[in-house]
């Protein structure tokens, strides 16, 4: 493979190049389910070589941008058949590399597929408006030009699904794009990457450079010669990242946390609620900004949810997520997996009642795995009803009215995903204009995420600009107004 020195250590890419870092220094990326299985190695860049990596960018980009968009989009056509040709390959290695099982891994790799095919669809589209003008003999109209280099830090949660709606819709626009993938997924993102070179894109178009956030990430938010960043990750990161972007008159996209309710009313399915909080909370071990971590339901039917929840989750099985067997895998890292035994410890401490779970599992490689847990009647001042966890962790709320749950569905700082279930239509309407939230679903789980789709957070989940469909036009690129007379 191209991408490694000896199908172990892992290169950027640069300028169509896969070459080491400066520093002449790697890091580890480890199986969470087998912390001792060193999955790969990764290059560990310093500023030297972000640099070099814009300084491409910059190159490619001026050539890049005067392609036809049906020339940029055949790029992405043959991206998403190799992507498709490797699917299983690049699955396994997100199963290994963060502990998402393997049909979820495969599922999600399927996705980038879909985006990579979207995307480049895209560049058939048109671009502009014609703009009456009061001049009769003049013709005035807007055209939609793109912005340079973007700047794309992402997660390790979505190894492949956020790289790609982030870099391709970018990349179809004209811009040229530097990729910066959490360190604990820079394995899976380079074998992605490789499916950018083996099409044939140009030298300088798409870059990958792994590193340190605070090395690399916050060094593509001080770069004068990055136009925008678009980032997804912590509330914490992502204010420090947004204020360094203004700061220098650039342009930024930022997708943080979520505190996703799903409220359960009295006249609801409730078998099906019952799928959807297992669906929504614990898939993907909670490691979803658009988890159901607080699941409210009215008084009426509280205890018959409860118990119905309680049953189903008895079934579940935690393991290695290459078991065709396993609902949740393991925690993706130790620092997560401390994490949410701590916010569990804190729930139980504050007079949460711990009624499923809530203990490590443990096995004979030492993976990071954690029981389903579920808290019982959390009230809306525990940090377990405010803080986002990013684990397997539920928080049960009584309440009386759909009204009532509304307000508490609000009372956080956050407003990513949210849910009802209910066959009442002006409880459903109500939720629909109350609801503080970016992305609002009825009758069905508060995560989940169509590529066509505009996505985005309202409050603290975001920085209110929307990512995927045709909404990510919006942020990739900046309107010229054209005015023509003979």
């Amino acid at each position: 493979m191209k991408a490694t020195l000896d199908n172990y250590t892992y290169m950027n890419y640069v300028n169509g190049q896969w070459r080491g870092s400066s520093s002449n220094e790697v890091t580890e990326s480890n199986n969470p389910a087998k912390p001792d299985e060193i999955v790969g190695k990764v290059q560990a860049s310093t500023k030297n070589d972000l640099d070099e990596a814009v300084e491409a960018a910059k190159a490619g980009q001026k050539k890049w941008s005067k392609m036809t968009g049906a020339e940029r989009g055949n790029y992405l056509f043959k991206a998403a058949d190799i992507l498709e040709q490797h699917i299983e390959e690049v699955a396994l290695s997100m199963t290994k590399e963060m502990g998402k099982t393997f049909p979820e891994a495969k599922g999600e790799t399927a996705r980038g597929v879909a985006i990579l095919r979207y995307y480049a669809g895209e560049g058939m589209r048109p671009e502009g408006d014609v703009i009456p003008s009061t001049d009769s003999s003049a013709l005035m109209f807007s055209k939609r030009v793109p912005l340079g280099v973007v700047g794309v830090i992402t997660p390790w949660n979505f190894p492949v699904a956020i790289p790609l709606w982030k870099s391709v819709p970018a990349l179809i626009y004209g811009n040229a794009v530097v990729l910066k993938p959490a360190s604990e997924a820079a394995v899976t993102a380079a074998k992605v990457i490789e499916c950018f070179d083996e099409a044939g894109v140009p030298e300088g178009v798409m870059n990958l450079v792994t590193g340190k956030g605070s090395v690399i990430g916050q060094g593509l938010a001080e770069h004068e010669d990055v136009t925008a960043v678009t980032f997804t990750g912590s509330n914490s990161t992502g204010q420090l990242i947004g204020k360094t972007v203004a700061a220098r008159g650039g342009k930024y996209q930022l997708e943080m946390g979520g505190k996703n309710p799903l409220i359960v009313a009295d006249d609801s399915n409730v078998d099906l609620a019952v799928d959807a909080a297992i669906s929504g909370g614990l898939k993907s071990t909670g490691q979803k900004c658009t988890c159901s971590s607080r699941v409210i339901v009215q008084s009426g039917i509280y205890e018959k949810f409860k118990q119905k929840l309680l049953a189903k989750v008895e079934d579940i099985r935690v393991g290695d997520g290459l078991n065709t067997d396993a609902f949740m895998g393991p925690c993706a890292t130790k620092s997560q997996f401390e994490s949410v035994k701590e916010y569990i410890k804190i729930g139980q401490e504050e007079g949460a009642e711990l009624i499923f779970g809530g203990h490590p599992v443990s096995d004979d490689a030492g993976g990071y795995y954690i029981e389903p847990t579920i808290f019982n009647e959390v009230s809306t001042s525990m940090k377990i009803a405010q803080e986002e966890i990013f684990g397997p962790v539920l928080a049960l709320m009584k309440v009386d009215t759909v009204e009532e749950a509304i307000d508490l569905a609000n009372d956080v700082d956050f407003g990513l995903s949210a849910s009802i279930f209910s066959k009442n239509i002006d409880h459903i309407l109500t939720f629909i204009d109350d609801i503080e939230a970016g992305l609002v679903r009825i009758n069905s789980e508060t995560a989940g995420v169509e590529l066509q789709a505009p996505f985005g957070g309202m409050k603290a989940s975001s920085s209110y600009s929307r990512e995927q469909g045709q909404a990510a036009k919006e942020f990739f690129t900046t309107t010229k107004t054209v005015f023509v007379k003979g």
